[in-house]
């Protein structure tokens, strides 16, 4: 089955963005169109946001099982590809993740010294939620604080 395959559509909603943890989110409009392609192997998601200083961006995340996530010890493993014109540019970032038993998807990749991403899709009846946390280096992590939300998009299915 493809992957968010329910959600398929257009979204609109409110994207929250902050910089820095203590931040706090900083909420604009949102749009997002989330569509099966390559036989309904690959779900891409592109959306589109607004930054409070530097205007309007978008992004595309293009997500498909890993070799092995059909079947076998590799089953729900995932792979994507994600590009961003404000997190993420130029090159795209690879992310590895699994599907959870409810069918959400969670995306993780490191960059710079120690930095990372974790990316969580989730896709309800009435809902579309990205949620991008930012994972802090080990010498700025805290127990209570190993990561925080930068972004958090809340989609409602366009009428």
């Amino acid at each position: 089955m493809a992957l968010l395959s329910a959600a398929a559509g257009e979204w609109t909603g409110t994207n929250g963005f902050r910089l820095m943890p203590d931040d706090p989110l900083s909420e604009r409009p949102a749009t997002a169109t989330l569509a099966l392609a390559a036989g309904g192997h690959l779900t891409s998601l592109t959306y589109s946001w607004e930054h409070p200083d530097d205007g309007p961006q978008e992004g595309l995340l293009v997500i498909g099982r890993a070799e092995d996530g059909e079947r076998g010890e590799g089953a729900g493993t995932l792979t994507a590809t994600w590009g961003d014109s404000w997190h993420q540019k130029p090159a795209p970032m690879t992310l590895a993740g699994r599907l959870a038993e409810d069918g959400s998807v969670g995306l993780d990749a490191r960059y710079g010294e120690g930095w990372g991403w974790h990316i969580a899709v989730t896709a309800t009846a009435e809902g579309l939620r990205m949620r991008m946390d930012n994972v802090l280096p080990p010498e700025y992590a805290t127990p209570q604080v190993p990561s925080y939300p930068a972004m958090v998009m809340e989609l409602g299915r366009t009428e």
